[in-house]
């Protein structure tokens, strides 16, 4: 008896645009560069961990800007740390995107009113794709987030993508 695929291998044929198929193949396997900086940071690395397990969103955690397409900036940027964020993002290889988790990456949080040292949000000096709010935001959030950027990629045009 013949298999499924036996029987229907010769109508293997596929159209589509190759923009939309390179979009696909990015938003499903987003490699993240973490850039954990206070509170924020437990909860990203919660989301790596096995609970709730981001490698099924082919997301993994690389320690280079030079393996990775998405930034996870998690936690407070003070003014001290903020050049050296933006020399990780311009480091990193087209198409790059910037995941901002936390109030304090996204508006400086409860520290920007009362201390000259912090960022009011990193939006100042790197573009964000994708604000996930909330101090510190839940990993469910995180998720939703990552989510979010995966259906912003693939429907993504290059003409419309932003640049730094």
């Amino acid at each position: 008896m013949d298999s499924w695929f036996d029987m229907h291998k010769e109508n293997n044929i596929l159209f589509a645009k190759l923009s939309d198929f390179f979009n696909w193949s990015r938003s499903s396997s987003p490699w993240s560069l973490g850039f954990g900086l206070a509170c924020c940071a437990i909860e990203m690395m919660a989301t790596g961990a096995s609970h709730y397990d981001l490698d099924r969103f082919g997301m993994f955690f690389r320690p280079s800007p030079r393996q990775s397409d998405v930034m996870i900036v998690a936690g407070t940027v003070t003014l001290k740390m903020a050049p050296l964020l933006r020399r990780l993002y311009e480091q990193m290889a087209e198409p790059k995107y910037v995941i901002s988790m936390g109030s304090c990456a996204n508006c400086g949080g409860p520290y920007w009113n009362y201390g000259y040292h912090v960022l009011k949000g990193v939006d100042q000096i790197v573009p964000v794709d994708v604000y996930v709010p909330g101090c510190p935001p839940r990993p469910e959030a995180l998720i939703d987030g990552i989510l979010q950027l995966r259906d912003k990629i693939k429907n993504e045009n290059k003409a419309t993508k932003k640049e730094a």
